[in-house]
């Protein structure tokens, strides 16, 4: 199993690295002269493109073993309306347009849940003609557009406003955060962290893996600092003019942000295994060896997004005043 993770969990963080850093190229492609810049209305294409097919093919995989964990609880609700639920909440973190106002922002994302509720009562109970399990089949679809799509489309919320390399960051110190627990708590774990709901995790684990969550948040935040690695370009939408911003954020601070964010983590790790020892089962898929499912690998980082995104907010006043 060590080495299934090991193995797999490389090859994971190096799709990533690949991924995010074309998705961060094409920032700087322009589509002047192109037909695609009169496809789009702008010379440069929308930021996150490819970060976004990536989570519309996770929240597509993963739909279907939430599914398994609801049929195991007997909630006959189908893949492909928690998929649609899903890439819903996703599409519309990402489409509504950045200079929309709130009020009109709040009433398309209420829309759209009203939509997908009405769709998932039609589907399941007025379809075939039946009323036993429609309120729990309806709560389960609208815990798929929270739950696989708005999380996620918050992490497509960040890459609106920051590089792809933001993004990454902050998958890759929540998921060092599990990385630490999992082999300080198999060195010297001793005090189980809650038993009856995660066995196998530890208090000396929980320790580890904030520390080391801490320390590559710090690093990452160094080499941003040092290297300028996290610029973006941004196109102001009422001029249209571009201009390239340079984040740098304070070390220590970011330690800090980084433990905040592994506590966080571990409180997602934690609910996803609410969820399926609620539903009688041990991991959410065999589709990764070593790790599980797709729900195993991403239930931390989805659920920090709203923490991440409102950091990255409160830094970007910090440093502007």
């Amino acid at each position: 199993m060590l080495a299934h993770r090991l193995l797999f969990g490389s090859l994971m963080i190096a799709l990533l690295l690949g991924l995010f850093y074309l998705d961060d190229r094409l920032d700087e492609l322009s589509l002047e002269g192109t037909v695609l810049a009169a496809w789009f209305g702008r010379d440069f294409l929308p930021a996150g493109l490819l970060m976004l097919g990536l989570f519309l093919a996770v929240i597509i995989l993963v739909a279907r073993e939430l599914c398994e964990i609801f049929h195991a609880k007997g909630i006959g609700v189908s893949w492909s309306l928690v998929a649609v639920s899903g890439v819903s909440g996703l599409l519309i973190m990402y489409g509504t347009p950045q200079d929309t106002p709130a009020r009109y922002a709040i009433a398309i994302m209420a829309t759209v849940m009203f939509a997908i509720f009405m769709l998932a009562l039609l589907r399941y109970s007025w379809a075939h003609a039946r009323t036993e399990g429609a309120v729990i089949v309806a709560a389960a679809t609208m815990l798929a557009f929270l739950y696989l799509g708005v999380l996620p489309g918050l992490l497509i919320g960040i890459r609106r406003y920051h590089s792809a390399w933001i993004v990454l960051g902050v998958i890759l110190t929540v998921k060092s955060c599990d990385i630490g627990a999992f082999f300080t708590g198999r060195a010297i774990g001793r005090h189980r962290l809650i038993p009856w709901l995660s066995p196998g995790k530890t208090w000396e684990g929980l320790l580890g893996g904030l520390v080391t969550a801490g320390v590559v948040a710090g690093l990452l935040v160094w080499l941003n600092n040092t290297f300028e690695i996290a610029g973006i370009y941004l196109t102001d939408p009422d001029t249209g003019e571009r201009t390239y911003h340079d984040h740098r954020y304070p070390v220590l601070a970011s330690m800090l942000a980084g433990v905040i964010l592994g506590a966080v983590g571990q409180l997602g790790d934690l609910t996803a295994s609410l969820f399926k020892r609620d539903a009688g089962i041990k991991d959410s898929g065999r589709s990764i060896p070593g790790f599980g499912g797709l729900l195993d690998v991403i239930d931390s980082p989805i659920v920090v997004a709203p923490i991440a995104y409102w950091m990255l907010v409160l830094a970007a006043q910090t440093a502007s005043g």
